[in-house]
């Protein structure tokens, strides 16, 4: 049976993306766009015109999708997610930059409408297995940091995958990090997360890098993910869009999907 989906922020680099992996996935099906930015009123794709628009409750309505995916901003995802859970439809959603008391109101949202929501702040699942690492590693080193880089268009400083990370790595390792003899004074673009400095660039030419660096007596270890294209976020999409019904409330990350 084919999931039909509609894409949030379709108009956007990722929104189109994901349209072209949802079109090359035998089992999802595109049944319609939605943006701020609309130049037609459809979308055209390899099994014909499908409907695009600004108003994502009249979509929802004249659609009828499975699945909602969102790549849009942090401000629009609220409403986005409220009006999802009003039609009965499962959210994925890519977008980072929300706060802890957003990802509570959406969880209630998914929750008492009885839908799935998956927020991931990061689809590749090279990443996934990254931050799953340096959550082991956590447990037998007492200094880290984390060094991100993004393109120069990335709206949030550290990235949303950056301060997952060491999250995720403090709550393994039941405490904060050391700090260095001389502490780090953070410039604009640092955050310091239970003891663990993240650095933060934003360059032209950069898709995503994370490199999370572990030292200790005598010894550094190094765990690497470089994301050279956008094309390594939709397997992920793709998974999260099947898995998603299979859950009721909020789910964050891909590691439960992948059983982590």
């Amino acid at each position: 049976m084919s999931i039909r989906v509609v894409v949030h922020g379709a108009a956007g680099k990722m929104g189109r993306m994901v349209i072209s992996a949802i079109e090359s996935a035998p089992e999802l099906v595109l049944a319609g766009g939605v943006d701020v930015k609309v130049t037609d009123n459809f979308i055209n794709t390899k099994s014909g015109r499908v409907p695009f628009s600004t108003d994502l409750d009249g979509i929802l309505k004249e659609t009828a999708p499975g699945v909602l995916v969102d790549f849009s901003t942090a401000k629009a995802v609220l409403s986005m997610a409220a009006t999802a859970a009003a039609h009965n439809v499962n959210i994925v959603s890519g977008t980072t930059g929300l706060s802890p008391s957003e990802l509570g109101e959406i969880d209630s949202l998914a929750t008492d409408a009885g839908i799935g929501a998956v927020i991931a702040s990061n689809f590749a699942l090279g990443a996934v297995v990254m931050m799953h690492l340096a959550k082991i590693a956590a447990r037998y080193f007492d200094f880290a940091e984390i060094i991100e880089e993004h393109h120069d268009q990335k709206l949030d400083t550290p990235s949303g995958t950056a301060l997952t990370t060491a999250k995720s790595m403090a709550l393994e390792r039941g405490c904060r990090f050391l700090e260095s003899l001389h502490k780090v004074h953070l410039a604009p673009r640092g955050l310091d997360v239970e003891g663990i400095a993240i650095h933060s660039v934003r360059l032209p030419g950069i898709v995503a890098r994370q490199e999370v660096l572990f030292g200790a007596m005598g010894q550094t270890l190094s765990i690497k993910h470089d994301a050279i294209s956008r094309e390594c976020y939709m397997p992920g999409v793709i998974l999260a869009i099947k898995k998603v019904g299979d859950f009721k409330g909020l789910v964050t990350g891909l590691d439960k999907l992948l059983g982590f």
